[in-house]
């Protein structure tokens, strides 16, 4: 789709479809730059290259059905928008076309607590469902990083990681059943059968598993029917001090696999992430220089579960040696771990010099066994780039349990600090470089790409076939051909382009 006669009949055709709201259908030269990009780290050199022709914001799924059917007939791309808090490019457009915006389709349509669900627009995000659902006592408990802004359909699209997996799941365990629009424009419900509030079905195959992680390649969620949990009658957050990374890692590791029902995370944060939060006093609270390593922990369930789990985390936390940091400031860091969704202000060139950094994360699934492992190869090469490029800070590495299992493995994250404002293609190139370096070491480790954000963009996208193998990559590509025949969902990402390389679609 280019800025042609044919962009106007089809803008026109938009119109039509939305109906008058002149704000369903923009086209002018700020919207189209604002929902170029998400908050990782973006070539804003070539910024004009990743442009949406035009923006459409739906309020139905009827609407984005015919929106669908349109870009079908005129095999025009199609990238969904939801929050846009994503931080593998799943939500910027590759090759212009229609950016289908679903922020306005953010109704609670049903509130059923017989069922004990929530059926929702795509367009609502957690924190505000959870003010509307307090007077009920009931949560939704998805809590990513991005809990205030990041929205039910992008939770979907990327298989979202929680910060309280370890007690209620992920995304992908909470979202019961949702409504798909397809490229064709067909609407189809995906459920556990046929059962849109019900769990568990062995009736069929299970497809609704396929689109969790999808990154808009497949369709548009356009509703969800979501779990919700009592609201927790009590909450215990505990915080440890330690003199070397080693002992925290065991500590944690420990906690993890407590089998605490009411464990709702164990955490660890490495020296690099100890001496980086060390910059900034809002979100930090300063320690002795003696600490180089945090192992923490929370629970969050009935009162009679929790007051007695506090006092076995306690006897581990200090088990090897950690110095508990104290009520007030467990329960406040716990409390405000959603207010540093990025500190970029706080970063440092190898000079000393402070500019401001887009912050990036590069995440893993990893066994417990080989994070250590994992973690000194991270390092040596974010510590590499720092050096030979004047626009990186190695922001350190955090972990956290990653399931209701919480034994089996781990979420590892290094976090970096990228200054946007001089890139060129070569610095751009080496931040590519560099997720593709950090990815490889955990698939050597036995780990994933990613365990929380996706592997839509460069330097990690290329790796999915390795990661996957041949025959599930196989099978992954022509799933895509026949859900989206004319590759107009989202192209360009995950490595999906090469599911079209021949007419047939042969390998």
């Amino acid at each position: 789709m280019t800025e042609s006669a044919a962009t106007a009949e089809v803008v026109d055709q938009l119109r039509r479809i939305l109906g008058d709201d002149p704000g369903a259908v923009l086209t002018d030269r700020a919207s189209r730059f604002n929902r170029a990009r998400v908050p990782a780290p973006f070539p804003v050199h070539r910024w004009d290259e990743y442009l949406p022709d035009v923006i459409v914001l739906p309020q139905t799924t009827q609407q984005v059905s015919e929106v669908m059917r349109l870009a079908s007939r005129e095999r025009i791309p199609v990238v969904p928008r939801a929050g846009a808090t994503g931080l593998a490019d799943g939500a910027v457009p590759m090759r212009g076309g229609i950016c289908v915006d679903v922020k306005r389709m953010d109704q609670i349509k049903e509130i059923d607590l017989e069922s004990h669900t929530a059926t929702v627009g795509p367009g609502i995000n957690m924190e505000t469902l959870n003010r509307k659902l307090a007077k009920y006592g009931v949560i939704y408990p998805d809590a990513p990083a991005s809990y205030p802004c990041s929205l039910i359909g992008g939770r979907i699209g990327t298989n979202g990681w929680s910060q309280l997996g370890a007690r209620y799941g992920h995304t992908r365990d909470l979202v019961i059943s949702f409504e798909i629009v397809l490229p064709d424009g067909e609407i189809m419900r995906l459920c556990e059968g046929g059962a849109p509030k019900v769990r568990k079905s062995s009736t069929s195959y299970q497809l609704k598993p396929l689109f969790f992680g999808h990154q808009g390649t497949l369709g548009i969620v356009t509703e969800a029917t979501l779990e919700l949990v009592p609201k927790a009658e009590a909450e215990f957050a505990a915080f440890f001090l330690f003199p070397d990374f080693d002992a925290a890692y065991e500590t944690m590791k420990r906690i993890a696999r407590s089998g605490l029902s009411t464990l709702a995370g164990a955490m660890l944060f490495d020296e690099e992430k100890v001496e980086y939060l060390r910059r900034d006093d809002e979100a930090y609270i300063g320690q002795p220089e003696w600490v180089k390593a945090v192992a923490a922990v929370a629970l969050l369930g009935s009162r009679c579960e929790v007051e007695p789990a506090s006092k076995r985390c306690m006897e581990l936390g200090r088990s090897l040696g950690g110095k508990y940091i104290g009520d007030e400031i467990s329960a406040g860091d716990w409390a405000s771990r959603f207010d540093r969704y990025a500190n970029p202000l706080h970063g440092r060139l190898k000079d000393g010099q402070v500019v401001p950094m887009t912050w990036h994360c590069e995440d893993s699934a990893a066994p417990f066994d080989q994070i250590p492992a994992i973690r000194e190869k991270w390092h040596a090469i974010a510590n590499r780039y720092v050096e030979q490029y004047d626009v990186f800070d190695n922001w350190g590495i955090i972990s956290y349990c990653n399931g209701r299992s919480a034994w089996g493995d781990a979420l590892l994250e290094i976090d970096l600090g990228l200054w946007e404002q001089p890139l060129d293609d070569e610095r751009w190139n080496a931040f590519v470089s560099f997720k593709r370096e950090v990815a490889e070491v955990a698939i050597a480790h036995g780990g994933t790409i990613s365990s929380a954000h996706g592997a839509t963009r460069a330097g990690d996208c290329e790796l999915i076939p390795t990661e996957i193998g041949p025959q599930q990559w196989k099978l992954m590509k022509a799933i895509k051909r026949l859900v989206d025949p004319q590759n107009i969902m989202n192209p360009g990402k995950m490595m999906l382009d090469e599911a079209y390389e021949s007419s047939n679609g042969a390998e």
